[in-house]
């Protein structure tokens, strides 16, 4: 049985669309989408509530169809063709056990080969199934894993979540691979969701790839700001309490509308309690949370250069940088030659400290943004 709901501002995982603010629009274009046999990429930086969007339409879809089998995939932990196969069988394997015995047996069959060990989760108590894939076998597993899911006699909604990690995999012609394999499943429908969105461009939009032009596109906006604001000052009224409407604009303004950012300060907010009318209630928030960070937030400037320590404090005083070589920049923060700032950014990027967002270049954590600027 599911504990009763303390805090109305989820941080982790979906609740229920009680707890789950607005997106009508774009669930129901993501619903008509797949409804229609057309997959869709997904795209927008992390924390902006891609996932929480994914469970909220799985939560429909399966409201809709029972028989629907719906089965997220996060897959940026993984490093190889392997570690794909591996999380992508376990988790055919266990959203199918999860909808009961008769296609848990079914699934359990066509995976025979697969040498499948049925445990219990230490952390849930459910069953949990791994998988004993032989490592010289990746392509041929892949294959047959798409072979059992057309066997499958249900609708199926597969979404993989950080799914431009397969261009980071050694192996080559994955994209190619996998292409081949989900053009033929018509009883399969797929989100493709990314948070590097050049990277996600160039998988779906260039003529040289194997994606191309196989999805419709869809990026994730931020929430409307009084759509979000009725949200949640609804939960604060509940209780009797109250939520400055401009104290949450600044809020929002100081996060750029990323969900889970101000999702944990509202979280925090209410945990206290009270009216929340002032800016001084907001930034101890938001203090506390950054300074519980600390130890991660130093190790991260210890293993940098002294000249991409100051670009991304110089970063994080501006907020959003649109010209990081122009010479005034340079000039206002003391930065080297603009080849060294370029070089920096380089590197900030690709460790995905900081991210090119379509009007400048941003802190990826908003709290660690937070942190650089007291420092």
């Amino acid at each position: 049985m599911k504990s009763a709901v303390i805090n109305p501002f989820i941080c982790q995982g979906y609740e229920s669309p009680k707890y789950f603010c607005d997106r009508v629009e774009e669930t129901e274009k993501l619903k008509s989408a797949l409804y229609n046999g057309r997959n869709i990429t997904l795209v927008s930086p992390r924390r902006m509530g891609k996932t929480g969007l994914i469970w909220h339409l799985f939560h429909q879809i399966s409201a809709e169809n029972k028989d629907a089998l719906c089965i997220y995939i996060d897959i940026f932990p993984s490093k190889n063709q392997n570690d794909f196969v591996q999380m992508f069988g376990e988790a055919v394997m266990n959203a199918a056990i999860s909808k009961g015995k008769q296609i848990g047996r079914k699934i359990m069959e066509l995976f025979a080969s697969m040498r499948p060990t049925i445990g219990l989760d230490p952390l849930t108590g459910m069953p949990n199934v791994t998988l004993n894939i032989d490592t010289s076998l990746t392509e041929t597993t892949i294959k047959n894993i798409f072979g059992y899911l057309k066997k499958i006699p249900r609708e199926i909604f597969i979404a993989i979540d950080e799914f431009q990690q397969v261009t980071n995999y050694p192996e080559q012609g994955t994209e190619a691979l996998l292409r081949s394999q989900i053009q033929f499943t018509r009883n399969v429908h797929f989100i493709f969701s990314g948070s590097r969105q050049h990277l996600m461009s160039e998988m779906f939009l260039s003529p040289q790839r194997p994606f191309f032009q196989s999805t419709d596109m869809m990026n994730l906006e931020p929430l409307d700001i009084a759509v979000y604001y009725s949200f949640a000052s609804n939960f604060f009224n509940i209780r009797r309490w109250s939520l400055d409407k401009d104290i949450f604009r600044k809020l929002y303004s100081t996060f750029d509308g990323h969900t889970w950012y101000i999702q944990s300060i509202l979280n925090r907010l209410y945990e206290v309690g009270g009216n929340i009318k002032s800016d001084s209630q907001v930034n101890e928030a938001i203090y506390k949370v950054s300074e519980s960070n600390r130890t991660q937030y130093e190790t991260i400037i210890l293993f940098l250069t002294d000249n991409q320590t100051s670009v991304i404090k110089a970063i994080a005083k501006e907020e959003k940088v649109a010209e990081p070589l122009s010479k005034d920049f340079l000039k206002k923060y003391r930065l080297p030659s603009a080849s060294s700032v370029k070089a920096s950014l380089d590197v900030l990027t690709k460790r995905e400290l900081i991210y090119h967002a379509s009007d400048g270049y941003i802190i990826y954590d908003r709290f660690f943004n937070q942190w650089l600027k007291r420092i």
